[in-house]
C-alpha cells in the first residue's frame, strides 16, 4: 500500500473500521444493559434481604417471650413464631428440604442473571433471591442449627398464618413472575407471543 492510500484509507478499509466501531459500541451497550439488569436484581436483592434480616433481629429483641402487639386490633399483630416449615407455616418436618430448596432457587437465579435483559425479570428474581436468602439464612444461623434451624416469623393477620418479610418478597416475586410469563416476556428482554 501506497503512503496515500495508507494517508487517504480505501473505502473497503473505512467500512470495516466503521463497522468495527459500531459493534463495538453495541457490544458495550449490550455489555452495560446486562450489567445494569444483574445490578438491579442483585439492589433488589440486598435491599430485600436486609429488610428481612433487619426486622427479624428487632422483633426478637423486643418481642420474643411477650404477648402478642396488636398493629391493627386482632386483625394484625406482631407475634414471633419459630418456623421449621416452608413459608407460612407449611411442612414442618421437611426443614432440611426447605434449605435444599432455598439454596436451588439462588442457583437457578445466579444462572439465569447471565441473561438477565429485562428490569421486571430483575426485579421479581431480586425479590425471590432476597427472600430465599433470609430465610436460608435463620435456617443456617438460628436454632438447632445445621441446616435445620427455625424460622423467624411475626406478621399475624387474623385467620392466616404466621409469616416474616422474606415470605412476602418471595411470594411478590413469584407473582410478578407469573404476570410477566402470561405477558409473553422472557428474562432476556424478549416479548413472544403463544
Amino acid at each position: 500500500m501506497t503512503e496515500a492510500e495508507q494517508a487517504i484509507g480505501t473505502p473497503d478499509a473505512g467500512k470495516a473500521e466503521e463497522g468495527a466501531g459500531t459493534s463495538a459500541a453495541g457490544a458495550d451497550e449490550t455489555a452495560g444493559r446486562g450489567r445494569r439488569r444483574v445490578g438491579v436484581l442483585v439492589a433488589v436483592a440486598a435491599l430485600a434481604y436486609l429488610i428481612d434480616l433487619v426486622s427479624k433481629l428487632a422483633v426478637v429483641a423486643k418481642l420474643e417471650h411477650h404477648a402478642p402487639v396488636e398493629v391493627i386490633g386482632t386483625w394484625l399483630q406482631f407475634e414471633v413464631i419459630r418456623n421449621r416449615g416452608a413459608a407460612f407455616g407449611f411442612g414442618e418436618a421437611m426443614t432440611i428440604v426447605f434449605t435444599v430448596i432455598a439454596v436451588g432457587v439462588i442457583v437457578v437465579i445466579a444462572r439465569l442473571a447471565r441473561k438477565l435483559y429485562s428490569l421486571p425479570w430483575a426485579i421479581a428474581l431480586g425479590l425471590l433471591l432476597g427472600g430465599a436468602f433470609g430465610n436460608l439464612t435463620d435456617r443456617i444461623f438460628r436454632a438447632p442449627g445445621e441446616l435445620q434451624g427455625a424460622v423467624v416469623d411475626f406478621i399475624a393477620p387474623s385467620h392466616f398464618a404466621v409469616f416474616n418479610l422474606a415470605d412476602s418478597a418471595i411470594v411478590c416475586g413469584g407473582f410478578l413472575i407469573v404476570i410477566l410469563s402470561f405477558r409473553g416476556l422472557d428474562p432476556d428482554g424478549t416479548v413472544h407471543k403463544d
